[in-house]
């Protein structure tokens, strides 16, 4: 443990809730169960115990395809942004962040869909932007194939950069709601954007007025050169992927350097890694509990999804051998590809075997999974924030709900004690100022005339 951070400085919490948890052997557990992907009443409880924890906010991953194999773990998840209007009325606080792809949506609608769960939410909304990788999605929208990865992000920026001219389209004053005179709104204060660009055209102003955040929290989540590219210039926080400290240092002081040279506040993007934390009253039994999840594995399928994460034919990998010499360069991947290059390099760097690589892969598919007790967690995640790796971190448990319960009433009372964790939210606030991000300007609005 280091010394203590500056009193600026605030570690940010997050919590990402996947079914019966992260480790793919989770839903086995005699605790689990296996229907909790589609039960509203199981992600009620998660949002609370994270609310009470002083969460920063909660995320919920999302694709349009069906990720896994429904013979191997439990498959199928609610439309996230559907499930966080109805957390929105469970919660008071936390924020509300839903993955969305740029891939396959339009603008305007999912724009409207934003704006509505900010409203609705009085500010809490957040959007992961990715950019959706895999034939199989793009098989579901009439493509035979994935786009490529660069042309991925061409789009995914234009979409972003129309996205926002829609969320601008009204000036925060431009309701009036005149009684007297008969004048709801003024119209000089609507701005359709009129756009007309390489992958859409959108005429009309949104029918949503300008929301309590201005828009939503911009949230990515690619490590690529492309992702670091747009994040540097739009995102306002990161969800990232290392294993080693030396990686989370060099990612933090990459991104933070590329945000600077955009033009914008490298303060003004907060990184958080990701982590799987296995809590044991001693680091024995949490070891144990590790020892348990991976027992549960089912190898087979594990081995098909790394052949298909490292785009090899299936039958090509042993369990019990290392991963062949003349792997494809992250160059040639065009779905995950920092995802890719991360899991070769954990693989080479410990000589794993296929089989020892599913096993590290189970719990957190490439994020830092760290077993220990609740003062090693604590110690490691200090650490991290201390030493330039991190502005919080994306908490993952492996098991839901216990994990989640775990660290909200083990972890983080060690993390207030030390002066890293609010006790309580205080005045109610938005999502981007308990990230301690200003409310955006609109782009349309003329500044007033400063008084003389």
């Amino acid at each position: 443990m280091t010394t203590a951070p500056t009193a600026s400085r605030e570690l940010h919490l997050n919590a990402f809730l996947m079914n019966t948890g992260h480790h793919e052997a989770s839903w086995r557990l005699p605790e689990s169960d296996p229907y909790a992907s589609v039960d509203l009443a199981h992600y009620v409880n998660l949002a609370r115990i994270a609310e009470r924890g002083t969460f920063d906010s909660l995320f919920l991953a999302d694709g349009p395809v069906l990720f896994n194999s429904v013979g191997q773990r439990p498959s199928g998840t609610l439309e996230p942004i559907t499930l966080l209007t109805a957390l929105a009325v469970a919660t008071q606080h936390i924020g509300l962040i839903a993955t969305a792809s740029t891939s396959y949506n339009s603008p305007y609608n999912l724009s409207r869909r934003f704006a509505s769960l900010d409203h609705l939410s009085g500010g809490r909304a957040g959007w992961n932007i990715v950019t959706t990788a895999g034939a199989e999605a793009a098989r579901n929208f009439g493509l035979d194939d994935e786009p490529a990865h660069a042309t991925r992000y061409e789009r995914a920026t234009e979409f972003l950069d129309v996205a926002l001219k829609l969320w601008d389209s009204w000036e925060d004053d431009l309701v009036v709601g005149d009684k007297a005179t008969g004048v709801w709104g003024d119209e000089q204060k609507l701005h359709p954007p009129r756009h007309k660009g390489t992958y859409f055209s959108v005429e009309g102003a949104l029918n949503v007025p300008r929301t309590p955040q201005g828009y939503p929290l911009l949230v990515q989540a690619g490590s690529s050169e492309d992702g670091k590219r747009f994040a540097a210039r739009y995102a306002e926080a990161v969800f990232t992927a290392q294993q080693t400290l030396k990686d989370a240092q060099d990612f933090y002081a990459d991104l933070k350097s590329r945000t600077g040279a955009a033009g914008r506040d490298p303060d003004h993007i907060k990184i958080l890694p990701g982590i799987v934390p296995v809590i044991g009253s001693t680091e024995a039994e949490a070891r144990e509990h590790e020892r348990v999840l991976e027992d549960h594995i089912v190898y087979e399928h594990g081995l098909y999804r790394l052949e298909h994460l490292l785009n090899l034919e299936p039958g090509t990998l042993e369990l019990d051998a290392l991963l062949p010499a003349d792997l494809p360069p992250e160059s040639a991947i065009e779905g995950a590809k920092s995802r890719y290059t991360l899991v070769v390099e954990l693989a080479r760097r410990e000589r794993l075997t296929a089989r020892e690589l599913i096993g590290r892969l189970g719990g957190g598919r490439g994020h830092l999974t760290f077993a220990g007790t609740p003062e090693q967690v604590a110690d490691a995640i200090e650490d991290w924030f201390r030493l330039g790796a991190a502005d919080g971190f994306n908490i993952m448990p492996a098991v839901l709900p216990s994990g989640l319960e775990l660290f909200v009433d083990q972890v983080v009372p060690i993390l207030r004690t030390r002066g890293l964790l609010r006790t309580e939210y205080g005045p109610r606030q938005t999502l981007r100022e308990r990230y301690g991000l200003p409310r955006p300007a609109n782009q349309y609005a003329v500044p007033a005339l400063a008084s003389h």
